[in-house]
């Protein structure tokens, strides 16, 4: 939960639990529809407080007093940009760089092992831009060279945080945990009004094309072959249903050798007709030809 949504919280149980604005059950459930309808996004009961207090920003920035009408506006206005700011607000976008760090190896080793033809890779839910970045900064390092024979594909339903990633702009404490020599390599810090922010380098931000995509929609803009995807903490937030429709799409956009990297909470065996566990968390197609790792 952001900041700000703590202290309205925490502002409402100080008041004796009373709400700035009428939120039923009638009108939590209808949140639930929507957002799933909209991107697939299960929410649990417990989550409850959560869409209170993201979506009581857009309540306040439109005058309104209560839930249902704003959720009788969203309805009555298919096409309205506040349905953009709607799944925004919902989105969870928790990321940071090289997370799950054993995945990188690995996929270092698959892109030096395709050098000759190139390989593109799809981050299906690139959030703020760590993960993009991590993989453009493992594909520098693997061939030693500002210019390597690799494109990433970098999408996300939310615009507010693709367009943070576009900017590549982090503040510093983001990069603490990579080594200081990573950091001189790859990001430029900045000064004056800048100061405490580094910035990516032009040559990280050349090898990445940000898109908006949901993955519920039906034309997907991302063209195979694939060589990797990356789909990282992005099913834990789909319905079982959800997840294998989704999971059966991407085969098609993959090279026979292309590698799926999952979430270490996340499993695909109500999908192995279609992917087999390669080794924590990593993917192949079912019956495509490989050794499997420990």
């Amino acid at each position: 939960m952001r900041t700000s949504a703590v202290q309205n919280v925490a502002a409402e149980a100080a008041a004796g639990g009373s709400r700035e604005f009428d939120f039923s059950d009638r009108d939590f459930e209808k949140v639930r529809a929507l957002i799933y309808a909209r991107a697939g996004i299960s929410l649990g009961p417990a989550k409850r407080d959560m869409v209170y207090s993201r979506l009581a920003r857009r309540l306040r920035a439109l005058g309104l007093r209560r839930f249902s009408e704003y959720l009788d506006m969203l309805e009555s206005n298919a096409e309205d940009e506040e349905w953009e700011a709607f799944t925004n607000a919902l989105t969870t976008n928790l990321t940071s760089f090289f997370r799950e760090s054993h995945h990188f190896p690995i996929l270092a080793e698959h892109l030096v092992k395709n050098s000759a033809r190139g390989s593109t890779v799809w981050c299906c839910a690139s959030s703020t831009g760590e993960e993009p970045y991590s993989i453009a900064i493992t594909a520098i390092e693997a061939f030693g060279s500002f210019n390597p024979p690799v494109s990433i594909v970098a999408t996300d339903i939310d615009t507010q945080v693709l367009n943070r990633a576009e900017s590549g702009v982090y503040p510093l404490e983001r990069l603490e945990k990579m080594s200081p020599d990573r950091v001189r390599r790859f990001f430029l810090k900045g000064s004056g009004a800048r100061e405490g922010y580094a910035k990516v380098r032009p040559e990280l931000q050349k090898l990445i094309t940000f898109k908006r995509l949901n993955l519920l929609e039906d034309g997907w803009l991302v063209r195979g072959p694939l060589d990797a995807i990356f789909c990282r903490n992005v099913m834990i937030y789909f319905d079982k249903q959800t997840q294998a429709r989704i999971l059966r799409r991407f085969a098609p956009l993959m090279r026979d050798d292309a590698l799926l990297f999952a979430g270490h909470s996340e499993s695909l065996f109500h999908v192995s007709d279609v992917f087999q566990l390669l080794g924590r968390t990593v993917y192949r197609l079912a019956g495509a030809a490989g050794t499997a790792r420990e």
